[in-house]
Order: C-alpha cells, then sequence, then structure tokens
C-alpha cells in the first residue's frame, strides 16, 4: 500500500501559541503593579526573559557572562582549578544572541562543528568537538541525552562544553568532548517571565516561564514555547514547534529535595536540502578534486520537493530525582529518568553525486527517509561532598550508573527512486529532476511513499562505577583524579528482504568492558589563576550509538567480535586560568594533543583492525565576563591541526579496498582556524548595545579531502532597551552582511546553506 504525502499544518504550535498569549495578556495586567511594587521592596533583580531563554537570580551574578563553577557534581573544583578545558554558555549570552537551538548556542563556542545528515545518519545535532564525532555525547543535567534531535533551549539555563577525551566523565565516546545542557528548575521565589518575538521571514516566538512557591519550601515552574519561522534567503524551506516542560520541587532549603520534571517538545518541518558539491570538470564520469557547493548561481535555490519532503519530530522526557543531605559535608543523590525521541522525514538529497550536476545542469531529487525511536531508561546515584584525611582536604564525587536502551530505525519506500540521467528539469521524470539554476519545488511529486518496516532494532545496556577527587596538597597545589569502569553490551537485530545473500534477520552483538581515567595537577600561583597539566582517555566500543549514527566503530558484518575492540583516545594538556579585574573576568589559554591510536580501519576486503590512528595537536583561548561594570565579552580562538596519521586503506560501504590514501590528510570537520567574539556594553542604565563576529576556516567533509565549505565571517548586531522595570524590546541583526556561507558539510554530496539576513525584535517581561 503506498500513500501519497502532502505537508498539512501543525495546528499544536498555533493553539500553543494562542495559549501563551492569553496567559500573558492576562497575567501581565493581574501583576504588574504588584510585582513592579515587590521588586522595589526587595531590591532584587528578577528574573528576564527574550523568547529563547531566561534568567533566574543565583548566588552568581545571573547577568554575567562568567562561570564560576559547573553544575554537575563530577567537577569536584571551580572551573578555575578545574583541569581541563570547559567552556560554559550562560543564560545571558543565550538571551543577548537570541538563541534557540543547540547550533545557534555553540556559534559562541570555537572549535565546534556540525555535520550533516541524511537517512543512516539521522537528521539532528551532529557536533564535532576539536574534529572528533560528539553525535552521542550530548547530555541533560548529567544524564546522556540520546536520540537524534534538533535540540531547542527554551528550557535550558546554561550549556557546558567539556573539551578533550572525557569518558570518565559521562562513559562510552567523548573523544574530542561532550555538552552538557542545564534545565531550569524551581526555584524559592515567584516570578512569571514572558517573552513574543516577531521577525524577518515570518519568524514568530512566544514564551513564557512562570515560577509558583508554595507552601514553605515548594515549589512549581511552567516553561512553555512556540516557533514559526521560515528561513531567510532559502526558498521554501519552513519549520514549526512548540514545546512544554513543567517541574515541581520539594523540599527547598531543606535536606532532602524531591524533584519531578517533564519535557516535551514537538516539530513539523520542510528540512532544507542543502546545495549538491559541484565538480572540477563536467566529464560524465568525474570525480570530486577539491570542490564546493555550486547553487548554480542562485543561493537561495532549494531542491526539495514541497510536495513530498517533510521531518517531524517528538520528544518526552520525564526526570525524578531525591537528594538528600546526610550532613554538612555528605550528599546522596538518587536520578531516575525515561526519555523517548522520534523523528519521522522524508527528504531531497541533491543529486547523490550522479554526475547530472555537472552534465546536465541538473539535480536528481533522491529521496532519503527515516522513521526511528529511541527510548532510555537511565538510574543514576551519586555519592559527593568533602572530607579530611592524612591531613589533606578531598573534594569528591562517587557513583552507580544503569542504563537501557533501545533504538528502532526503518523508513519508507519512496518510488520511483531511482538513478535517473536528469537531461530533462522542469520536474521531469514525475518530479525526480530539476534545473540546478532554476529548481521549482512546486513541482508535482506523482510517485508514492510507502511505509517500509524491514530495518534494524538496536539493544544496549551499560553499567558504570566511578569516583572523581581533587586533594588540596597544600595552598598552592591541587591533585584532581577520576577513574570509571563501564561495561557495554549490545545487540542489534537487522530485518531485510531475503535474498540468495541476504539473510532475512541479522544478529550481530558485541560485550565491551573498558576503564577511563584522568589526571591533573594544579599549582596556584595566585588564590584567582592556576596553571595545570593534565591526561584524560576516552573509548568508543563498536555500536556506541546505538543505531542513531553512523558509528566510526559500528558493528558490521563479516568480524569476529575478538576484533571489535573500543577504540581508544588520549589527551594531553598544558592550559592556564584567571579570574581578573575582582574575579568579573576568567581568561583561559590550553595548548593540547588529542591521539585515537586504534582505531578501526580497514586493512584488506573485509578485514578490520584496531590500528588505525588520528592524531589534533591545538591552542585554544577564552575570555568570559566582565571588563568594567557596563562591558562584557564572550569569545574564544582555537588552532586545530588534525591528521590522519594512519587511516587504512580505502573502502566502500561493502568493505571492499578501492583505491587511492587517505594518510596525512585533515580529519573532516575540522576547521584549523576558528573565532567568536560576542560583546555588550550597557551606554546607560537602559540602553544596552552589542555585536558578534564569528569566524570558521574552510572545512572538508571527507577524509579524502574531496569536498569542502569554504570559510567564512559573519557579523551579528543587537541592542536592548528598557521600556519600564518590567518590559524590555530587544533588536537583533544576524549576519549582517547577508553572507552567503555553509555551515553543515556532508562526507558526499552535499552541505547545508546557513540563513542570511535575520532581524529579530522581542519584547519581553518580567515580574
Amino acid at each position: 500500500m503506498s500513500r501519497h504525502i502532502t505537508k498539512t499544518p501543525n495546528s499544536s504550535p498555533r493553539l500553543l501559541a494562542s495559549a501563551i498569549g492569553v496567559a500573558i495578556s492576562a497575567s501581565s495586567v493581574a501583576h504588574m503593579a504588584q510585582a513592579a511594587q515587590e521588586t522595589e521592596q526587595k531590591g532584587e533583580r528578577n528574573s528576564i526573559s527574550l523568547g529563547a531563554t531566561s534568567i533566574t537570580g543565583q548566588e552568581q551574578d545571573a547577568t554575567s557572562y562568567q562561570t564560576e563553577k559547573a553544575s554537575s557534581q563530577k567537577y569536584t573544583a571551580p572551573l578555575v582549578d578545574t583541569p581541563r578545558s570547559v567552556t560554559v554558555v550562560p543564560a545571558q549570552v543565550l538571551k543577548d544572541t537570541a538563541a534557540t537551538s543547540l547550533q545557534d548556542a555553540l556559534r559562541t563556542v570555537p572549535g565546534i562543528t556540525f555535520g550533516a545528515g541524511e537517512g543512516g545518519n539521522p537528521q539532528g545535532d551532529r557536533p564535532f568537538i576539536r574534529g572528533f564525532d560528539a553525535q552521542g555525547d550530548t547530555y541533560l543535567d548529567g544524564v546522556r541525552d540520546t536520540g537524534g534531535q534538533s535540540r531547542e533551549i527554551f528550557d535550558i539555563e546554561s550549556i557546558e562544553v567539556s573539551k578533550g577525551p572525557n569518558s570518565s566523565f559521562g562513559g562510552r565516546g567523548s573523544a574530542g568532548g561532550s555538552l552538557n545542557l542545564v534545565s531550569k528548575t524551581p526555584q524559592a521565589r515567584d516570578f512569571l517571565n514572558g517573552g513574543f518575538t516577531y521577525g524577518s521571514d515570518q519568524t514568530r516566538r512566544y514564551a513564557l516561564d512562570v515560577n509558583r512557591q508554595f507552601l514553605d519550601n515548594a515549589a512549581f515552574r511552567l516553561n512553555l514555547m512556540s516557533h514559526e519561522q521560515n528561513v531567510a534567503g532559502r526558498d521554501a524551506v519552513n519549520y514549526d514547534r512548540w514545546g512544554v516542560a513543567p517541574s515541581l520541587t520539594f523540599g527547598l532549603g531543606t535536606p532532602t529535595r524531591v524533584n519531578l520534571s517533564y519535557y516535551h517538545m514537538e516539530s513539523n518541518d520542510l528540512p532544507d536540502s542543502g546545495i549538491p558539491y559541484g565538480y572540477s570538470n563536467s566529464s560524465a564520469t568525474a570525480v570530486h578534486v577539491h570542490d564546493k557547493p555550486t547553487d548554480g548561481g542562485d543561493s537561495s535555490n532549494f531542491y526539495g520537493l514541497k510536495d513530498r519532503d517533510f521531518r517531524k519530530t517528538r520528544a518526552d522526557i520525564s526526570t525524578f530525582s531525591i537528594e538528600h543531605d546526610l550532613n554538612d559535608n555528605m550528599t546522596l543523590k538518587n536520578t531516575l529518568r525515561h526519555g523517548s525521541t522520534g523523528q519521522d522525514y522524508v527528504l531531497t538529497q541533491p543529486d547523490d553525486s550522479q554526475h547530472n550536476v555537472n552534465q546536465f545542469g541538473t539535480v536528481w531529487r533522491r529521496a532519503n527517509s527515516r522513521v526511528s525511536t529511541t527510548t532510555t531508561t537511565t538510574n543514576q546515584t551519586d555519592l559527593f561532598g568533602s572530607f579530611q584525611a592524612l591531613g589533606f582536604k578531598h573534594s569528591y564525587s562517587t557513583g552507580l550508573e544503569f542504563t537501557g536502551e533501545e533504538t528502532r530505525v526503518s523508513g519508507y519506500t519512496v518510488s520511483p527512486n531511482s538513478n535517473p540521467s536528469c537531461t530533462v528539469a522542469g520536474g521531469g521524470k514525475g518530479g525526480q529532476c530539476t534545473s540546478l539554476s532554476d529548481p521549482n519545488p512546486n513541482d508535482a511529486w506523482t510517485g508514492s511513499v510507502a511505509r517500509n518496516y524491514m530495518g534494524t532494532n538496536t539493544k544496549a545496556t551499560s553499567r558504570a562505577a566511578y569516583v572523581f577527587d581533587t586533594i588540596e596538597l597544600d595552598p598552592q597545589w591541587l591533585l584532581n583524579v577520576g577513574l570509571r569502569y563501564d561495561t557495554f553490551d549490545t545487540e542489534a537485530n537487522t530485518n531485510a528482504v531475503p535474498s540468495a545473500t541476504v539473510k532475512a534477520r541479522t544478529k550481530l552483538k558485541d560485550d565491551s568492558q573498558f576503564f577511563n581515567w584522568q589526571a591533573g595537577l594544579v599549582w596556584k600561583p595566585m588564590e584567582n589563576g592556576s596553571i595545570y597539566t593534565s591526561y584524560a582517555t576516552s573509548a568508543s566500543p563498536a555500536g556506541g550509538l546505538v543505531g542513531e549514527g553512523v558509528d566510526s566503530n559500528a558493528i558490521p558484518t563479516g568480524i569476529n567480535t575478538s576484533d571489535m575492540k573500543p577504540e581508544e583516545t588520549v589527551n594531553y594538556e598544558l592550559g592556564t586560568k584567571w579570574d581578573l579585574f575582582h574575579d568579573r573576568l576568567s581568561l583561559t589559554a590550553a595548548v593540547f594533543r588529542t591521539e585515537k591510536k586504534n582505531a578501526r580501519v580497514l586493512v584488506n576486503s573485509n578485514t578490520y583492525e584496531n590500528a588505525g590512528e588520528s592524531r589534533v595537536d591545538g591552542l585554544e583561548l577564552s575570555a568570559s565576563g566582565k571588563l568594567t561594570e557596563q562591558w562584557q565579552v564572550f569569545a574564544g580562538y582555537s588552532y586545530l591541526k588534525s591528521e590522519l596519521v594512519d587511516p587504512g586503506k580505502n573502502g566502500n560501504r561493502l568493505g571492499v579496498v578501492t583505491a587511492g590514501s587517505n594518510k596525512g590528510n585533515e580529519m573532516p570537520n575540522t576547521p584549523k582556524h576558528s573565532f567568536s567574539l560576542w560583546t555588550t556594553y550597557d551606554i546607560t542604565s537602559k540602553l544596552t548595545v552589542g555585536g558578534g563576529a564569528f569566524y570558521v576556516d574552510d572545512v572538508y567533509g571527507d577524509p579524502a579531502n574531496t569536498v569542502y565549505v569554504p570559510s567564512y565571517t559573519r557579523y551579528d548586531a543587537m541592542a536592548s532597551y528598557k521600556l519600564t522595570k518590567n518590559v524590555d524590546l530587544q533588536l537583533n541583526v544576524q549576519n549582517l552582511t547577508d553572507k552567503t556561507y555553509y555551515d553543515k558539510a556532508y562526507g558526499a554530496h552535499f552541505a547545508n546553506q546557513a540563513a542570511g539576513r535575520t532581524a529579530l525584535l522581542t519584547t519581553s517581561f518580567h515580574f
């Protein structure tokens, strides 16, 4: 049975937007006078919201770009005394830059790029940190957040970026680092924040953040979001999503705290199909040599089909945690989480490198599809605190973790979806072909899209024990150590249409055990600074992405499980950190070498060994905080010199050796230079202006270094004005010069183009 796909309007965001609008209007009138009076009496600065995010009062200045300590108890020292590179994107930076997604937010952190997805490698966030794929290394409040997603930040307080191998923190993966998203939680006070954003390209965003304290020590918090937009400089593309995140805490300010939270988000998009790579010559057998995307002379060209393409996603995450102070120096915490994420899409992969671009000036609209669901259940128990022993002070954290994960992946049968020679554009061959220079997204799709239930079901179980300790040897010397032991068992069951060479069902499995550790020595020549050296490891077992991505160490057919050793990565780092200007400004610098020495590579046809090696030598600089009381800065620079030292032999998807060698090439998605600067200045107590510059060097999409996206510099600007004590206006202009650039490179076929000039005007209130 086949069905014709036509994207239908998603009414849920519009209903939610209306609900938020009603809540904003009613609540504003009811609370304005009372809240303004209470604010003046208390002399406090309440939470500030700008659609995307809100800032809540903490012990540290909530409006500062500086962060003194990470949220996770596994960081057993303040950041200035932590012997590794950690960047925290705080709430105020998220607000000032008008970030609404994880990718938006991480633009302010150099050394991170994003890769593109298709069918096998899912659409969604695919970050690369220091050149290593971190697709499976995102955490939510310290718990691994699996599943292919495009993450929103309407319920996020800050984002913590840990750079360098850190499997001792989170377990498998993390070869280049990891991301931890910190959720908004109930506070022991009342506030009401909201915002609505209107912008170019029909951007409409509504957000509400309300917190209410009840009884003496309980509080409820609710975050709502609705977002609709087209994309500047891109034809046809649009995004439509909504989310809700309630949370409830009992025991605030008492020795026992209980928290319950739920997060739900849905999206319904017409996704961007990207721009195909061009060719250095125009022969029918052309191969990529050093080629970048080509749009036929019009950067707004969209090569997909409005009548066929769609992407729908959802995320549901429920969390229960209980925390008890056993005494003044010891706390026990248990976290139980169940999460389910899914996505469903058919999208165009422009031309699939079939040479229509260079031969005929046309593009084949190859259809990629995916239907996937990932469920995860995690229980994590932590004991942390401090004690004195043998004359040394210890700040420690230890714990146990148990996780079960399952991913089901299938797709659609799209017909026709052959490899046509697109000699004719204009919707030729049933809509499969279009013009490179003048595509028509409204071409009629005369084919069919039918659900295909053949696919793969992957299950994984992991168990871990870990311990961290910062030992104060004397007032000037600190020793930071961490150790983690993991077991990781995975099994993949694949259903396929049986044939002479393919079995109806294939079962593959692997069981791994591995230790990871870290050690760092910190010297504090002054109280406000440190110089450190550190060593850290990571391990990536076979099948570590649990079916939600393309593993560098995947479970293939035709290989003995004894050969599937975890890939190991090590990091050597020397750095220094200083808090200057009365601890208002944090400066960091680090040099490092990251090496993966036993990557699984092809040595002969269908023969793999853990013998590959890749290496990144780098330098990172950062500054965050206040230069003066009026002037803030959030900036960084990254230099990454990457090399495929021993990539093994080239091979195709079937594991057959092909010609050529990638030895000595740069690693994909690894810019040599990248830089970001965001700064604001309070001209008066009411008026703030700011701006940013973001530079990323050329990025190769593939290990052969035959396709790449060019370097770019993007400029942003903002201005905000306090109309009253409770109402603000903020104007953001992103990509001021309307630069055409690409922010995601795929290993073959295409790259994703970023948005053009975008203007956003936000009205926000806070009571």
